[in-house]
């Protein structure tokens, strides 16, 4: 039986929420790189790539710890945002921040697989008949896309469900405001008497990873069917 309290559900939403609102927000941005790494030739290519992988390497607190001094009140972002009225540290917006960052290189990876494996001469006819980039873009490289769009998101949702490290450095740790699964997780095991609550936070973790693999799944064969 799972014991759960109403601070440990307000985590599960948070968690949803953050891993979604990161996940949606990141799309356009990860297909738009993804885009520009596979069809485009330029210098500063491959310093490009290892900027958008770097999180893949940095360790989750390292990232962390630097979007705190970028977004912080005295760092170069800070004054921007104070400017106009937005604050993210230590708020669920800082969470779903760090959450996209984190994920954001396996996006823009698995997008990149699918939009390699479309057939350029589908793009060439295209344009040859007369499509304009933008007609291209919609009608033939997104399409084909389809599975890495729909993969990458899915790992993007699954590895923010589960993103520690960056969050807890740069949104804090606070029951109700900005404490996701893992961080609530965090407190449980360091309390004497923490061990059950713990356990039945991992058992909703697992839970809701694999409600995600499985909508990828069928998503996933939904989408061959079609093909």
């Amino acid at each position: 039986m799972l014991l759960l309290t109403s601070t440990d559900y307000d985590a599960i939403r948070l968690s949803v929420k953050v891993a979604l609102t990161a996940t949606l927000l990141s799309l356009p941005f990860g297909f738009a790189f993804a885009y520009v790494m596979t069809f485009l030739k330029f210098r500063g290519k491959t310093l490009l790539e290892v900027l958008v992988n770097l999180p893949l390497t940095l360790p989750p607190v390292v990232i962390g710890y630097l979007l705190l001094i970028s977004l912080g009140k005295h760092g170069w972002l800070g004054p921007l945002l104070e400017s106009l009225g937005v604050r993210l540290i230590f708020t669920w917006k800082a969470a779903v921040v760090a959450s996209a960052v984190v994920g954001f290189p396996l996006l823009v990876r698995s997008i990149r697989l699918g939009m390699e494996s479309i057939d350029r001469q589908l793009i060439h006819a295209s344009r040859t008949l007369g499509a304009r980039w933008l007609d291209t873009l919609f009608t033939v490289v997104l399409p084909l896309s389809r599975h890495g769009i729909v993969a990458g998101s899915s790992l993007m949702f699954a590895r923010s469900l589960g993103e520690f490290g960056a969050t807890i450095i740069v949104a804090g740790n606070i029951p109700g405001v900005t404490q996701t699964i893992p961080l609530a997780i965090y407190e449980y095991a360091a309390a004497p008497a923490g061990e059950s609550a713990a356990v039945s936070l991992c058992v909703v973790a697992v839970v809701l990873s694999v409600l995600v693999l499985l909508v990828h799944e069928a998503i996933g064969r939904k989408l061959a069917r079609r093909d």
